[in-house]
């Protein structure tokens, strides 16, 4: 009885204590893919809505201007951020030429996929033990439509491990050869459960 009244003191002063004590408050934080805007050394990023984020002290990421990144960051003031860590992902743009011969089939499995701005962003797993895989974005140009394939090689890669992959391919090739305001597209991508199409609009 008395080891039970001991124990039971105990925790109500550990109780009080915390009570009394304000836990510190963790900063919101966001993740987005943004493009990197270069121009004399200053770097700012633009979201994928178009919304221009300004660091609130210089970075020591060194980018190139228009490549594609996640940008993990604080907001601080209006378009001003606290910039916590830049990544670099793939960035690239529709192939001008290639299909079909060029379309590899490898399998991947999706994580999420969709269009942010005049982007294809890409969440995907793949199976990756040392050798480097080939991706990117065909168009089928004798289709009625403007239909896009993924392309994914795994270049004779043995079997290894899952491995996660974030991809963003420039779909503004579409908008320069077509003056309409929304752009319809289909999207091809080949998985373990087989081939796969989405449909987008480029708006």
């Amino acid at each position: 009885m008395k080891r039970v009244c001991l124990l039971i003191g105990l925790f109500s002063l550990v109780f009080v204590t915390a009570c009394e004590k304000q836990p510190e408050r963790i900063e919101d934080y966001f993740l987005e893919f943004a493009t990197v805007l270069k121009s004399n050394g200053e770097i700012k990023f633009a979201l994928d809505n178009r919304k221009i984020l300004i660091p609130k002290t210089s970075t020591s990421y060194d980018g190139i201007n228009g490549q594609r990144v996640i940008l993990d960051y604080t907001p601080y003031k209006a378009d001003t951020v606290i910039v916590n860590r830049v990544t670099d992902i793939f960035t690239s743009t529709i192939a001008k030429n290639g299909f079909p011969i060029r379309w590899s089939t490898d399998p991947v499995k999706i994580q999420s996929v969709w269009v942010g701005g005049d982007y294809l962003n890409l969440i995907i797993e793949i199976e990756y033990h040392s050798k480097p895989h080939t991706i990117g974005l065909l168009r089928d140009f004798e289709s009625s439509q403007v239909d896009l394939y993924f392309s994914h090689s795994r270049n004779d890669d043995p079997p290894g491990y899952p491995q996660t992959m974030y991809a963003s391919f420039s779909l503004s090739s579409l908008r320069n050869a077509n003056t309409s305001t929304s752009i319809p597209f289909r999207f091809f991508i080949n998985t373990y459960e087989g081939l796969r199409e989405f449909r987008f609009e480029l708006k």
